[in-house]
């Protein structure tokens, strides 16, 4: 307090209306900053580089048809689609897309359970002759959840064993399998993270690839969920480039839009699987929050296209 009883010059009352008009600045802020990454968006951006080949998780698109996505696709320029059902396969090739990646049995009910080997074997079979009918090379796989009683080694190896049961078929048909790491910390929504999925770290999902040993058998490394798990992205990506085969993207944490509300810096490590000499494609996996759901597509392109 000053000698003569005031705040050096500044009444209470002065001092209250300064700090409600700096709150009411700092919302306005905070409001503007949220806006940034839509109002940056170029709602006319077409794929121009073409170093990365892009394509797209459907489901994450839902409820947007997939022919109506299909064509966004291909007027902003990426090249294929993955993650829709088989029957849109035939128009999205008429389209000028490719399947850039083939589905498979689900992530929950996985070999590392022995009981659902049967069903994980057929539908991995079943997978590979679809995706050779669609021209497409890769298709997904899983290890599924945990299961009460069985330890990690133990999952381990009833997933090397069911994949071994396909992979010489896989090899036959010159399809290769993506093993898929999933986190398992975000609980907040059935697909932003994965509570239970044994394979949640990416050196784990490395180490089971190794021991399947096949030139088909590789790894679906997902930047959002390594990011969430193990971090250290662009230093993974070397460490691991010769089993990688296939790349998701999605906003860290809520994988949202990959604009300047997220932590992981997109164009960085796009340049680092260029500089590792990754040709394969880099699938959008985000769920948009953005109202526009095209200029999303096109603004994630953009932050992609190095």
């Amino acid at each position: 307090m000053a000698p003569n009883g005031t705040d050096g010059g500044l009444s209470r009352r002065r001092a209250l209306q300064i700090a409600a008009v700096g709150a009411g600045a700092t919302v306005v802020s905070n409001e503007v900053a949220g806006q940034l990454p839509q109002a940056g968006a170029d709602p006319e951006f077409k794929i121009r580089n073409r170093r990365i080949h892009q394509s797209i998780m459907g489901w994450t698109f839902n409820p947007m048809p997939t022919p109506e996505l299909a064509k966004l696709c291909r007027d902003i320029g990426l090249e294929a689609m993955e993650g829709v059902g088989r029957e849109h396969y035939p128009m999205i090739r008429e389209l000028g897309l490719q399947i850039s990646l083939g589905s498979s049995h689900g992530f929950a009910k996985g070999p590392c359970d022995r009981a659902n080997h049967p069903e994980v074997i057929q539908s991995l079979r079943e997978g590979i002759d679809a995706a050779v009918a669609a021209g497409c090379p890769k298709v997904i796989t899983f290890t599924g959840m945990r299961v009460p009683g069985v330890s990690d080694a133990e999952g381990a190896k009833n997933c090397v064993d069911a994949w071994k049961q396909v992979i010489g078929y896989a090899e036959q048909k010159r399809v290769t399998l993506c093993l898929e790491h999933l986190n398992s910390r975000d609980s907040s929504h059935p697909m932003k993270g994965h509570p239970g999925y044994l394979g949640d770290h990416v050196d784990f999902c490395v180490e089971l690839i190794r021991r399947v040993d096949s030139p088909n058998f590789k790894l679906l490394f997902d930047i959002y969920h390594v990011a969430i798990m193990d971090g250290d992205v662009i230093r993974r990506l070397r460490q691991h480039r010769e089993v990688i085969a296939h790349i998701h993207t999605a906003g860290v944490p809520g994988r949202g839009e990959l604009d300047d509300t997220q932590e992981v810096n997109y164009p960085a490590v796009m340049r680092a699987l260029l500089e590792i000499g990754y040709s394969g494609y880099v699938a959008q996996e985000f769920i948009p929050t953005w109202p526009d759901k095209s200029l999303a597509l096109r603004h994630a392109a953009k932050v992609c296209d190095v």
